[in-house]
């Protein structure tokens, strides 16, 4: 129960009676003296004060969100740590490709490298019976020329390539090219034997193939797939492919064959 407060006893008017001086004025009794009340202390101008009552202020996180605080508390290190991580890989990538770029271009402006050129010289054809009715075997000697026109690189073909004569979408013989080093400035024409075995036309590409021996032009495609690798200077490169595609027409399928028409294109897979 709280306390009662009793209001203060004053002197009253009938026991302090008013007094006189010597010279016989009349002095009223001095009233007693009650402290004044302090003012209030103002904030600085431009300033604000917010009260907060002191059962909302909390030295540790309300128990209803302490789960969250600490959720939270553990994110903020992981996502800086992946922050640093992607931050620092995203830089060497972009260090790597500007220095592949930079390299790429100061050996572009060294030596210019030039595609080299390929094409069919000469052609000799066997065991190509058009009229046989059973499978046939037929065979391709050809002699494929190589310009490497670079001054400063040389080529090395190496082993793993493969030459296809097809007609008419069917395979016919098939063989693979020689192994060796072509210099830079150099023309190299090998020969390579293309051999097939037991294959099957039928009657109507067999009619057609007369037809067109008759009118002595003959068409084949030769691919040709070679993997090989670019010497600059003393450093060779990784292997790369090269496709050469040419469209062939011959006069007959004899060894006397003759080439009438050629036309060969080329393309580098360099992954």
């Amino acid at each position: 129960m709280a306390d009662r407060v009793y209001p203060m006893d004053l002197p009253s008017s009938s026991s302090n009676p008013p007094s006189s001086n010597n010279s016989g004025e009349v002095v009223s009794p001095k009233k007693p003296s009650f402290p004044s009340p302090a003012k209030p202390i103002q904030p600085p101008a431009g300033t604000y004060v917010v009260q907060v009552p002191k059962d909302q202020i909390y030295k540790y996180p309300p128990p209803e969100n302490s789960r969250r605080y600490e959720s939270l508390t553990k994110r903020k290190p992981r996502r800086s740590f992946c922050c640093r991580c992607l931050c620092f890989t995203f830089s060497v990538l972009l260090f790597l490709i500007i220095s592949i770029g930079i390299t790429a271009g100061v050996l572009f402006l060294v030596y210019r490298p030039e595609a080299p050129k390929y094409t069919i010289s000469s052609i000799a054809i066997k065991n190509f019976n058009v009229t046989a009715s059973s499978k046939i075997s037929p065979e391709f000697d050809i002699s494929v020329r190589s310009e490497n026109p670079n001054n400063k690189l040389g080529i090395y073909y190496r082993k793993g390539s493969s030459v296809t004569v097809v007609y008419s979408g069917v395979d016919l013989s098939a063989g693979v090219l020689p192994a060796f080093y072509q210099p830079a400035n150099n023309v190299t024409v090998f020969q390579t034997a293309l051999k097939g075995s037991d294959v099957v036309l039928g009657n109507a590409v067999k009619s057609t193939l007369r037809n067109e021996q008759r009118k002595g032009k003959v068409p084949f495609r030769v691919n040709i797939r070679a993997p090989v690798k670019i010497k600059i200077g003393a450093v060779k490169t990784w292997e790369v492919i090269v496709k050469v595609k040419c469209d062939l027409t011959v006069n007959v399928l004899t060894v006397k064959s003759k080439l009438v028409s050629k036309d060969c294109d080329y393309s580098v897979r360099l992954w």
